[in-house]
């Protein structure tokens, strides 16, 4: 049972840019308790299927620092786990979504997501904090003159959503995703298109109005993240 907020709040998320020096965008995003640290680092090459094209790419990479939990992991350094690559997959299609790749000339941004501490909703404010990673380094090239402003499509954020006993929780910490009865994870962009949705019945099956009102909860919360992105990306004057 929450006590510090109602099952349909999230919890406080803030935003802070400008913690690296060198990366041409950066992040730290604080949901609750979970933090994550994001960049965004432009390169002037595409992979080489897209060579001659006339387009850029985003990619990310994620991982979890070794005590970002409560024992430490093992650092994936021969082989990245199934669920690594899950993530970094998820985290690549949603920023895509942001970005008209055709504007973005044949360059490419990786993003990095690294997990400083983890209470739940890891990947989901790995993609909100990314989003406000790849807006500032979008704005360095706009202002250099290397891209149109209309490179930047939309903002995309990410929040996960559950049920315990019949009753929608918005925004899980780590105690209630590993106790709940469903999980899910909505992506969206600014606009309200989603970009991907990803539910599975953990205990107990659910129905149609259950997904209903899922979703409902999601875009409760996903209207705060996306008001939150908006006023920590307007000083850069990226925002479509």
């Amino acid at each position: 049972m929450r006590t510090d907020r109602s099952t349909l709040d999230s919890r406080p998320c803030k935003i802070e840019v400008g913690v690296s020096r060198y990366a041409e965008g950066s992040c730290i995003i604080e949901t609750g308790l979970t933090r994550v640290f994001c960049t965004a680092s432009i390169e002037e090459n595409v992979p080489s299927w897209l060579k001659g094209k006339g387009q850029g790419w985003i990619t990310a990479e994620y991982a979890m620092l070794p005590r970002a939990t409560h024992t430490r992991s093992k650092r994936d350094r021969e082989k990245v786990s199934g669920r690594t690559q899950e993530i970094q997959r998820l985290i690549g299609r949603a920023l895509r979504a942001m970005v008209d790749l055709s504007k973005l000339g044949e360059r490419q941004i990786i993003v990095d997501c690294d997990v400083l501490q983890a209470d739940g909703g890891t990947r989901t404010a790995a993609i909100t904090g990314a989003c406000v990673a790849v807006g500032v380094a979008l704005s360095k090239l706009v202002r250099e003159n290397k891209c149109d402003r209309a490179v930047f499509l939309d903002t995309v954020q990410a929040v996960s959503v559950g049920m315990h006993g019949g009753i929608v929780h918005v925004d899980l910490d780590y105690e209630e995703d590993s106790s709940g009865d469903v999980d899910m994870n909505f992506v969206r962009t600014g606009s309200g298109l989603f970009v991907e949705i990803q539910g599975t019945a953990e205990k107990r099956a659910f129905s149609e109005e259950d997904l209903k009102l899922m979703m409902d909860g999601a875009k409760r919360g996903l209207d705060r993240l996306k008001e939150i992105q908006n006023e920590t990306l307007k000083p850069f004057g990226i925002l479509p």
